[in-house]
């Protein structure tokens, strides 16, 4: 069919059918947005990215929602808690107040039925006069009326009870019974199990408040009080802590979780954009506040982003129980090539420590642990017959006498001029050595692969314990040179294997120079006096950031914020403890391995002075006094000058021997006169006191 347009007026009648058809049926659209910007269709609607961003919110949100549903039903606010105050309070409802009407009516039966029969009793079993025996009569009359009307009225009492209860209870029981019965009519066991389920949705809204009125929330939940660790109080308490706004929210990327030996709540969360990791790590001290716990008990950590924390929360004050076991102890031998096991951190993990191009700074007050702490690289380093151990105690003490037997240079009585000496061998005698053995080996240091196949190839330990002591005691020029020394053999003898650690109990920069704890990787920071202390060991702001340990109790011996160049944030840690018979059974296997292996110290014979055969010979006498004839035999057995020629007189004999003691007097340095003294059968000859012989020096 053609449709043709006519211009003008001229009516056509197919075209105008065909119009009013599709005027009839044509309907104007709905325009796409009313008002421009859809107020009523949410944004995340309108994509396919913002559905399923609203899906992970939603799975988020229910995940939380789950969670905090299950924590909550081990409080008197679960839901089991609220059914059974809601079955119990039904059930005192249902019972009323009539049984205190019942036991009042029950006990003024008893008492009239008690009065009828005492009554009873006094007419029937006495021989009364008439008058008496009547008015008794009548008190017994009266009696039995009174148990009478007493005994109508309690079971009156007692029938409107129970029919106020059974109408209370079928009250009661009408709609479980209705809902249950619709329910199993209409859908069948569904239908019972939905009204099972409303029944008691209907008991636990009746047993939502405690028996001490209050209902479930926890806005004010403390993990100090007992409480639970939840995600609303996590946020609850970095808002208090000024650490995030009041509209902001923590985004949790695990959940609240008490640890499996149940010591500490932990969670790790996502802190909002823009703050950074250290304003939470600053907020130590709130945070702490808001949960109900000492300082102690906190602790944070940075994630492996700026955005992330690791929080834990201990539930009584950490290592305040006494150690456990050292595992040295139970490890014949140790490779120093290999981490060794130093202590362990809040989780309980072993920290083991790999020392392999490593120098480290212990530091902390007196009495902290830190000498318990360098004497578990000691001990590690004694059970490698292969290391070779330079110590010097600045302090002159005792720590590492127990170690001289094994240690190729040491010195315990804080001498700088000792102590120059050993660094002085170490640079120009240990390091050369291992310069050399590394270019044999075609490599710029010493390796584990190398002291598998070349035996001389091993480690060496050198402590320096207490420097502001040697630098006190020392020259300017003697301190500048040990200065010296020790920054180049830290600087250079880690990647030949010289592991240098530094201790001290006044942590500062006369303590150990700047410029050589700089370059110290592995720190200890045990209890320090202040915040300032602390950051001398661990470095400038970690006080700041919520590493600060000052904060440590003094009763938290051997505890301190242990950080490793691999570690990526410092944690509270406890090094392993070996109390001082565990120390001397350590290095006494210590002493037989080196000597199996062959690697114990040279040392050499002490040389006797001529002085000290002069006190020999004179103690022997066992009279504190010898003669010069006693004093020529001994020495003859010493040295054949002073022997005696069979072709010397007397005379000749004595003055000769005479010149040569005088010679050998003077050339020792030695001053002592010659006296008068008691010889063996009481008579007296020339000689000498053993008194003077010890002050001839």
């Amino acid at each position: 069919m053609t449709i043709e347009t006519l211009p003008g007026a001229t009516p056509d009648p197919e075209w105008d059918r065909l119009v009013a058809n599709y005027a009839a049926t044509y309907k104007q659209p709905a325009p796409a947005d009313p008002m421009s910007d859809l107020p009523l269709v949410p944004d995340w609607t309108r994509s396919s990215t913002g559905w399923k961003h609203r899906g992970d919110a939603a799975r988020l949100n229910s995940t939380r929602a789950f969670r905090r549903w299950v924590r909550r039903q081990a409080t008197e606010h679960g839901h089991a808690s609220q059914i059974g105050r809601g079955i119990r309070r039904a059930a005192v409802w249902v019972q009323g107040v009539e049984g205190t009407q019942v036991a009042v009516a029950k006990h003024e039966a008893r008492r009239a039925h008690h009065d009828y029969k005492a009554a009873k009793w006094a007419h029937d079993k006495r021989l009364i006069p008439g008058k008496e025996k009547d008015k008794r009569r009548g008190d017994m009359d009266k009696a039995s009326t009174a148990s009478t009307s007493a005994m109508a009225g309690y079971k009156k009492a007692r029938n409107e009870a129970r029919t106020k209860r059974a109408l209370r209870g079928a009250a009661a029981l009408a709609p479980i019974a209705a809902a249950e019965a619709t329910g199993l009519y209409l859908i069948g066991t569904p239908g019972g199990i939905l009204a099972t389920g409303a029944t008691l949705a209907s008991l636990a809204l009746l047993g939502r408040r405690t028996d001490a009125g209050e209902t479930y929330t926890d806005r004010t939940a403390k993990i100090g009080d007992g409480d639970r660790m939840t995600d609303d109080m996590v946020n609850r308490a970095y808002r208090d802590a000024k650490v995030i706004a009041s509209d902001e929210v923590l985004k949790l990327l695990t959940p609240c979780t008490l640890t499996a030996d149940g010591t500490a709540w932990q969670v790790e969360f996502e802190l909002p954009s823009g703050i950074p990791a250290a304003k939470a790590l600053g907020a130590t001290a709130g945070l702490a506040n808001a949960f109900g716990v000492s300082v102690q008990q906190m602790s944070q950590v940075r994630g492996e982003r700026e955005d992330r924390i690791k929080l834990r929360v201990s539930l009584r004050v950490p290592f305040s129980s006494q150690p456990e076991r050292g595992p040295l102890l139970d490890m014949e031998r140790v490779d120093l090539w290999q981490p060794i096991p130093m202590g362990v951190n809040l989780r309980g993990q072993r920290i083991n420590v790999s020392w392999v191009e490593r120098s480290g700074l212990f530091g902390g007050e007196p009495g902290s642990g830190k000498s318990g702490a360098a004497n578990d690289l000691l001990i590690a380093a004694a059970l490698d017959p292969t290391v070779r151990m330079y110590l010097a105690d600045g302090k002159a003490g005792a720590d590492i006498t127990p170690f001289e037997q094994i240690a190729t240079m040491y010195d315990t009585d804080g001498d700088p001029e000792r102590l120059l000496e050993i660094l002085e061998y170490i640079w120009g005698v240990e390091i050369p050595e291992r310069r050399a053995l590394a270019k044999e080996h075609g490599s710029r240091k010493l390796t584990q692969a190398m002291a598998a196949v070349d035996p001389r190839v091993c480690q060496a330990v050198l402590l320096v314990d207490e420097w502001s002591s040697y630098g006190a005691a020392a020259e300017r020029k003697t301190r500048e040179e040990m200065e010296r020394l020790l920054r180049l053999i830290v600087q250079q003898g880690r990647a030949l294997g010289i592991i240098t650690l530094a201790a001290t109990q006044k942590p500062d920069s006369d303590s150990v120079p700047t410029g050589i704890r700089d370059i110290l990787s592995i720190r200890w920071a045990m209890r320090c006096m202040t915040p300032e202390a602390s950051d001398t060991i661990l470095g400038k702001g970690y006080a700041a950031n919520g590493h600060n340990a000052q904060r440590i109790l003094k009763s938290q011996r051997g505890v301190g914020i242990f950080m490793s160049g691999e570690a990526a944030e410092p944690e509270l840690s406890r090094s392993d403890y070996y109390d001082d018979d565990e120390v001397a059974m350590l290095l006494e296997r210590a002493y037989k391995l080196r000597a199996e292996a062959g690697t114990l110290p040279f040392v050499p014979e002490p040389q006797i002075t001529f002085h000290d055969h002069l006190i020999k010979a004179a103690t022997a006498t066992g009279r504190g006094v010898i003669t010069r004839a006693e004093l020529f035999a001994y020495l003859a057995t010493v040295d054949g000058q002073y022997a005696r020629d069979d072709s010397e007189s007397d005379s000749a004999y004595n003055a000769r021997v005479g010149r040569a003691l005088a010679v050998e007097l003077d050339r020792h340095g030695l001053k002592v006169e010659a006296v008068k003294v008691p010889t063996e059968d009481g008579a007296r000859s020339m000689g000498y006191r053993l008194e003077d012989l010890h002050a001839a020096r």
